[in-house]
């Protein structure tokens, strides 16, 4: 714990970083680029993701290496939750073990990926606690009969729920709906069936010929007033029909300066009969946001959208941690209660990051100064996913780098790797909890911090590690400034703080040239994550045209997220044949 609080100081990002931030010897030792060298790249790597759960995982594996072999690549960057071997079964380490010898008869090195902090959930497996938490402040609860049970302000209400006021296809208390008449129109006809016993409505709101028009929208707004640093679920009803492209339809919370406060993919089938979907937002520091139904992008087909909610809600994935404390007082006098003695310790039993189930009342025990009738004031922390579940974890609290380090110390026992790729892309949360604010650095600082205390935990087992790490985070051209998803900070300047002897696996495309010219200039070596699963290689011909004038670069990887191999032979030889007309 001392080694890890140690390594957690500001004198990190004061620049006493002393030889780990220093260029070091290793497997690109006297390469400069290919173009200037005149041979081959040092790493023609491919990326798999297999989880070693089924023996047709090690048949694919072995498949994928053959065929990359045979096309002049070397090395495989392997997914397979490597991070988390101490909860493993045995058919999973001999697996592994298979994976580890088929590659070392074909002389094919194995790059592990490790140490996930936008994608939590090696680190959250063994303590969900440990994501990043956004704050709720001043929550009301009201005590009765030994319990607080949570009490909902009346600010944030929704104008025509249901759809049913109207006039013609014009809708009554909404900001806009896209092009009452042409795309939407009040369905008198198709509606929603009472879910919950009551009487519902006689109307819906129904989209169609969105795909007539440049950008396929199909949305209806309302902006409704809410209280700073509160949690609120927003769900509804929706129904489709051939609606494409596939899962087009979303939700959106933004704030009036467009933030979005709940970045989530909502997964609704093409085609479905009704269905509630349900999400949640942190209101963070405003005082109005604005709910969005609809498809952004739609092509063709139809849906329907129906009874729209928004509530505030109560202690939903509470988060529980020394960075996260959780604050009950009274709200007459501002008295702060203790946990444990006037109130049972506070946790979401089921904390699953979703908005998918309701809160629990503060259990208030015999002996406590708090007594029935009191208005309580509850400050605390919860977790939320975003997108398709991904929870971020939090880089300020000390556990984390103490499972990093079991973790690692595990897997240079079982494999012995020389060469590591730390998977710090898309952190997305972040900044807001106590752990965060108490360091008084900024993102970028922090973020510099967490990815160069990986670096000394990997070199205290493996001090002739050679480490790899995304770009995204460190690039200015890309995720590396403010305003990032839900992100309290700025991760501009990220790239100050980090060893300057790691290898940088650049992946966006648009920005190729820029992201390498970029790194190449401060020194860092680079590495192309190429075609990401198009049907053709004008992806990594692109790539091998900057790379060949970048100084640093020293590989190229074929990256697919969609298991696509169809192109790795012709993208091995493509990567010989521009390597041999030098």
């Amino acid at each position: 714990m001392v080694r890890i609080m140690r390594f957690l100081t500001f004198l990190v990002v004061a620049g006493s970083l002393g030889s780990i931030c220093q260029p070091r010897k290793g497997f690109c030792e006297g390469q400069n680029n290919k173009a200037q060298s005149g041979e081959q790249y040092p790493c023609r790597w491919v990326y798999v993701s297999r989880s070693l759960n089924r023996d047709s995982d090690v048949v694919d594996i072995k498949n994928i290496v053959k065929t990359a072999s045979e096309s002049g690549l070397n090395g495989m960057v392997l997914a397979a939750g490597l991070d988390r071997l101490d909860d493993r079964n045995p058919a999973y380490h001999q697996r592994l073990k298979q994976v580890s010898q088929l590659c070392k008869q074909q002389n094919f090195e194995i790059i592990q990926i490790i140490f996930s902090v936008g994608y939590g959930g090696s680190i959250l497996s063994e303590d969900r606690n440990l994501a990043a938490g956004l704050p709720v402040k001043d929550a009301l609860f009201v005590v009765q009969d030994n319990q607080a049970h949570f009490v909902p302000a009346a600010t944030a209400k929704t104008t025509n729920p249901g759809f049913e006021q109207y006039t013609g296809n014009n809708l009554k208390g909404y900001n806009f709906h896209d092009r009452p008449g042409e795309v939407s129109f009040i369905d008198t006809r198709i509606f929603s069936s009472p879910q919950d016993g009551q009487a519902h409505g006689q109307a819906s709101l129904r989209f169609e010929n969105f795909g007539k028009y440049e950008h396929g929208h199909a949305r209806v707004m309302q902006e409704i007033k809410v209280d700073p640093y509160r949690c609120y679920r927003v769900s509804c009803l929706v129904k489709t029909d051939s609606l494409q492209p596939e899962g087009t339809f979303h939700i959106m919370v933004l704030g009036p300066d467009g933030r979005d406060l709940a970045p989530w993919d909502p997964r609704v089938p093409s085609t479905s009969d009704w269905r509630q979907v349900t999400m949640g937002f942190n209101s963070l520091g405003y005082e109005t946001v604005r709910i969005y139904l609809g498809a952004w992008g739609g092509q063709s087909g139809r849906f329907w959208v129906d009874e729209l909610t928004v509530e505030e809600v109560g202690l939903l994935n509470v988060l529980g941690r020394p960075g996260t404390p959780v604050t009950v007082k009274d709200e007459q006098n501002g008295f702060i209660y203790k946990e444990g003695k006037d109130y049972a310790p506070i946790a979401d039993p089921q904390l699953n990051f979703r908005f998918d189930h309701e809160s629990v009342p503060i259990e208030i025990p015999p002996g406590s100064k708090i007594r029935n009738g009191t208005r309580l004031r509850v400050s605390y922390y919860h977790g939320m996913a975003i997108n398709n579940g991904q929870v971020t974890v939090c880089m300020s609290e000390p556990k984390v780098y103490e499972i990093w380090d079991k973790q690692i110390r595990l897997l240079q026992e079982i494999l012995s790797p020389s060469k590591y790729l730390l998977s710090m892309d898309e952190i997305r949360a972040g900044g807001s909890c106590q752990a965060c604010k108490k360091r008084n650095m900024t993102m970028a600082q922090i973020l510099g911090d967490c990815v160069t205390e990986q670096v000394r935990i990997i070199r205290n087992v493996n001090p002739a590690a050679e480490i790899l790490i995304w770009s995204d985070m460190l690039d200015p051209n890309h995720n590396a400034h403010d305003n990032y998803y839900l992100v309290d900070g700025d991760f501009t300047g990220s790239w100050n703080y980090v060893p300057k002897d790691l290898v940088i696996v650049c992946w966006y495309y648009d920005k190729r040239a820029e992201s390498l010219a970029f790194f190449s200039s401060l020194g860092f070596r680079t590495l192309a994550g190429a075609y990401y699963d198009g049907d053709t290689l004008d992806n990594p011909s692109g790539w091998l045209d900057v790379l060949e004038a970048t100084p640093g670069a020293i590989g190229i990887m074929y990256t697919t997220w969609r298991n696509k191999y169809d192109l790795l032979a012709p993208f091995g030889n493509l990567v010989t044949e521009r390597g041999s007309l030098k």
